[in-house]
């Protein structure tokens, strides 16, 4: 008992985790067998949901509405903001699910409770990194000629795990006293996916409202992700800048509040 009531602050919160690696790895792998067990296509899905997604905005947007895409061919533009976006809503609607949905063991045994919503994240990485394999296909298949912004490639992804995780502990915590989010995450993440330049190219946004564009730090990401693509793109450094201070200051906050509500979570779930 001695060891559940031990909090972060007696040795440090990195190096609790640490110390509990490897339990993230098997929660993270857990959830990932989870997910394709016994289904017939398996981690094929991790592909066939952005690939039609983007057939169908490609259709819908592109063609119908005649949504401009910054002479980016339709397939690329909206690929290329699918495969971040699907990471992101599945991660933050995963990690905000994940105490109540492991409540078990959240009232048996101790952890650093942060593990279940930095597993989600985890996990869902490696959909991420499947389906980035096909975007490659499409840079191939357009013959785009890729420049040093590859680089900015895994920054962009740690930067986006980083917000992902940050709102995911943020409802994880959240959900474990007020059950009504697991109804309010889903209309949030509908909302979200309007207010971020994916459908759309940021540009389209006049320019005296382009600051509330910037506060949404997963706009300047999803540009960040196209600008990685097509080399030709220009990208608004200065709003990549505000977005990054906004999604460490949103994960500052979370690991705070969540530290501040993990001693209650086991009377509560």
């Amino acid at each position: 008992m001695a060891r559940r009531g031990k909090h972060y602050s007696n040795i440090g919160l990195i190096r609790e985790l640490w110390e509990y690696r490897e339990l993230c790895y098997f929660l993270a792998w857990r959830d990932i067998k989870v997910r394709y067990k016994q289904t017939v296509l398996g981690v094929l899905w991790a592909v066939i949901q952005p690939f039609f997604t983007m057939v169908i905005f490609t259709l819908l947007f592109g063609q119908l509405a005649k949504i401009p895409t910054d002479g980016i061919p339709g397939p690329i533009f909206y690929f290329s903001a699918l495969v971040p976006w699907i990471y992101f809503s599945s991660t933050v609607t995963n990690a905000g699910m994940s105490l109540v949905a492991n409540s078990g063991l959240l009232t048996k045994i101790y952890f650093p409770r942060v593990l279940l919503p930095a597993a989600a994240a985890l996990s869902n990485l490696i959909d991420f990194l499947i389906s980035s394999v096909l975007l490659v296909g499409f840079i191939a298949y357009y013959k785009i000629p890729l420049g040093w912004h590859l680089l900015l490639w895994p920054i962009l992804v740690v930067l986006l795990m980083l917000l992902a995780l940050s709102l995911g502990m943020f409802f994880a915590a959240l959900n474990v006293k007020y059950r009504d989010i697991k109804y309010a995450l889903p209309f949030f993440i509908q909302l979200l996916l309007f207010a971020t330049p994916i459908i759309y190219p940021a540009s389209m946004i006049p320019e005296r409202f382009q600051w509330l564009l910037a506060l949404n730090p997963l706009s300047a990401l999803i540009e960040g992700f196209r600008y990685v693509v097509v080399p030709n793109r220009t990208v608004d450094w200065n709003v990549l800048g505000i977005s990054m201070a906004i999604s460490a200051g949103l994960f500052i906050a979370a690991v705070a509040y969540f530290r501040s509500t993990e001693k209650a979570m086991a009377d509560l779930v």
